[in-house]
């Protein structure tokens, strides 16, 4: 085998570097931090990873056991060779396009973007069935990268690691670190290795994130990978000698039961991977620069939303019962208090005696809830100085809704309509049903001029639907047309306020992140963990779209109260609760709290994140402390402080960047502050309590 490099294409402080094998033609991508020379490939040899890992049906599978466990490295795979690259600059961007051929019907273009100043780079692929019969897609990478470690010879034994985000409802965005070892992806004289991982369904992010870290931590290096797709999605760690490599995309035929049939000429794009590598500090820097990749999707974003806006939602105060009546007092209680969205939750559209959450579908407003009729409060909320929203479960259906029954219109899987305890879900590639939605959903927020939608979901198609030549196929056809309605929805109102929610945090990735302004953290609105939900998200998602939920009861403490107010400041603030029955020192410990937050809103909006503390095994049961550091981009900075429970210690320590910092402004109601050079102490005995501190640098 004799591989040499074939191109360096260099994106700023990132380069991606090309191998070609000039016996067999196949081409390996390796991303590597400018100025850091890897070793020469004769002192790391290894098979070339597939630039595109692809396999058709009637494949010769790959051996050493892979059976099973990983359908990479396919016959097809490996037979691909290099047709052409075209390296294509323009003032804003560079994109590098890799042509792949294998046999006759087989033709791959591997993209790889890069706009111009950014940390992270684009990939996707686009196959083409280029034959004369058709061809059936069993997998199709979205991104492969090889060669791992390139900085290290040998297998490079207790040096890598792996690191991913788990998630499950009310604890999303828990962070596992494991060794290469551990996950017994140590190489074998003939068995392949692989960790294969994602999702299936249409709830993206339940169970992973797709987001995945490899580190060199002899070298500080830090190779970085999401997938934006909002259905089902996997990544491979793979290692069939000393080098280790990673791929993602769409799950595969045997992870998500997906294929794809295309006859001569027709063509398929897998979702955008989104890539970066760095040397960092730690995971927690590397994972931020990876999320800076969404940041351009927001900034094109309403431009209300770059002020961070507070809002309130009413659910949490009405429980899917909202009314004329009982918003008119909430609009009454918090009038002049600093928000600036208003949103109707569920159950508008209940009728009398059946709860809203089996009851979604037909939506035609409640004449008993609003005898006045939607419009009158929508207009009193737009009266009180507040963008009027409202809630939608736009896919699903409840069983006690009229349009349970349009079966001729709902997904279907093995011919029997796709059914759950309380739900059904609608065909979203079938035209009915998009004029259907269109009438019931864009034509209400249109009639009633309604600036802000919270689209929620709260179940999952699961494995996928009939439709297509495959269960997984069906699936992403209909979360595709789920995307599309949600893209005529944004052109038919511009300026539109999206909420991306699902029972929480369940869609938190960068296809449906970068459509919507906001998206709901995690439905872990009153728990304990709360601050340490919300401070895991900064490792997955730009925080200024983080909606944070701060629920207040009428028994709450000055204590508790500070407590909930300091968790929004991680991420957006969206106030619910007892509003009605607060006292006027319940209120002053709220109105402090939402101008401490608009203070710090341009730092949670730019900034880098830092953690300290310890807060123990369990969530649900947090012991120790966290600290949250968001450093801005104007010479300011932000401070969280959270005491748990059996914490070790009352003295509370932060390290700031540097010793140039004052204290601004405190937010608490327990303990002291001070700040001694760069350390930042919060002393505090009290269990279950927080702190928020403002600090800005001294002038020259």
């Amino acid at each position: 085998m004799s591989v040499t490099i074939y191109r360096d294409v260099a994106f700023g402080d990132m380069v991606a570097r090309y191998y070609l094998d000039e016996t067999t033609q196949n081409v390996e991508l390796q991303l590597l931090p400018a100025g850091k020379e890897p070793l020469p490939w004769e002192e790391k040899p290894h098979d070339i990873d597939p630039l595109v890992q692809v396999k058709l049906a009637g494949d010769t599978y790959s051996g050493g056991y892979a059976g099973g466990v990983t359908l990479r490295q396919s016959q097809t795979a490996r037979e691909l060779k290099l047709k052409d690259q075209q390296v294509i600059q323009s003032a804003d961007c560079c994109e590098v396009v890799t042509t792949m051929q294998a046999g006759a019907g087989c033709l791959a273009e591997h993209h790889l973007l890069w706009y111009t100043g950014e940390k992270t780079l684009r990939s996707w692929v686009r196959f083409t069935n280029s034959g004369d019969e058709p061809v059936t897609l069993e997998l199709l990478s979205s991104f492969s990268l090889g060669g791992l470690t390139p900085y290290v010879p040998g297998d490079a034994h207790d040096t890598m690691l792996v690191h991913r985000v788990r998630s499950v409802w009310c604890m999303e965005g828990r962070l596992q670190t494991d060794s290469i070892e551990d996950l017994q992806l140590e190489p074998c004289w003939t068995a392949v290795r692989c960790e294969r991982f994602g999702q299936v369904g249409s709830m993206p992010v339940n169970k992973w994130f797709p987001w995945l870290m490899i580190e060199d931590r002899k070298n500080g290096i830090f190779w970085g990978a999401q997938i934006a797709h909002n259905a089902s999605w996997q990544m491979e760690i793979y290692r069939a000698g000393d080098a280790l490599a990673i791929s993602g995309g769409l799950a595969d035929a045997d992870f998500g039961h997906w294929s794809k049939d295309l006859q001569p000429g027709e063509q398929l794009t897998t979702p955008e991977a989104i890539l970066t590598v760095c040397t960092a500090r730690d995971v927690d820097e590397a994972s931020q620069r990876l999320t800076s990749g969404q940041i351009r999707a927001i900034n094109a974003g309403p431009a209300s939303e770059q002020e961070l806006p507070v809002m309130f939602n009413e659910y949490c105060t009405t429980w899917g019962c909202p009314s004329q009546q009982n918003i008119e007092g909430i609009l009454k209680a918090i009038k002049g208090k600093g928000f600036s969205y208003f949103v109707i939750d569920c159950g508008w559209f209940k009728e009398d005696g059946i709860p809203w959450d089996i009851s979604m579908g037909d939506y035609e407003v409640s004449p008993t809830l609003f005898p006045d009729g939607l419009g009158h409060t929508i207009e009193a909320i737009r009266q009180n100085g507040m963008v009027p929203g409202i809630w939608f479960e736009i896919d699903n259906i409840g069983k006690a809704a009229r349009a349970y029954h349009s079966t001729d219109h709902l997904l279907r899987r093995n011919g029997k309509t796709l059914t759950t305890i309380n739900r059904r879900f609608w065909d979203m590639a079938d035209p009915w049903v998009q004029d259907y939605l269109s009438e019931k959903v864009i034509g209400l927020l249109k009639r009633y001029n309604i600036g802000y939608i919270k689209m929620d979901y709260n179940d999952t198609i699961g494995t996928g639907c009939d439709g297509c030549e495959s269960l997984g196929e069906g699936l992403r056809r209909n979360m595709d047309a789920a995307f599309g309605f949600i893209e005529k929805m944004k052109a038919e109102i511009p300026g539109l306020i999206i909420e991306d929610c699902a029972s929480g945090g369940h869609k938190l990735e960068p296809k449906m992140l970068g459509i919507s302004a906001m998206a709901s953290f995690s439905d872990a609105h009153e728990n304990p963990e709360l601050p340490i939900i919300a401070a895991n998200l900064h490792r997955v998602m730009q925080p200024r779209q983080s909606q944070i939920w701060c629920v207040i009861r009428q028994k709450d403490t000055l204590k508790r109260i500070v407590y909930s107010v300091a968790g929004t400041m991680l991420g957006r603030m969206c106030l619910s609760g007892d509003v009605t029955d607060l006292s006027a020192e319940q209120w002053k410990a709220i109105d402090d709290g939402v101008a401490f937050y608009k203070k710090a809103a341009p730092i949670i909006r730019d900034g880098q994140t830092y953690w300290f503390g310890n807060t123990g095994a369990s969530y649900r049961h947090p012991t120790g402390w966290q600290g949250i550091l968001r450093c801005g981009e104007d010479g300011r900075a932000l401070c969280v402080f959270h005491r748990f429970q059996e914490a070790e210690t009352e003295q509370m320590l932060v390290q700031l960047p540097d010793s140039s910092y004052q204290i601004e402004e405190i937010y608490t109601v327990n303990g002291t502050v001070s700040l001694d050079g760069n350390q930042l102490n919060w002393n505090c005995s009290d269990e279950m309590a927080a702190c928020a501190v403002l600090l800005r640098k001294e002038q020259a």
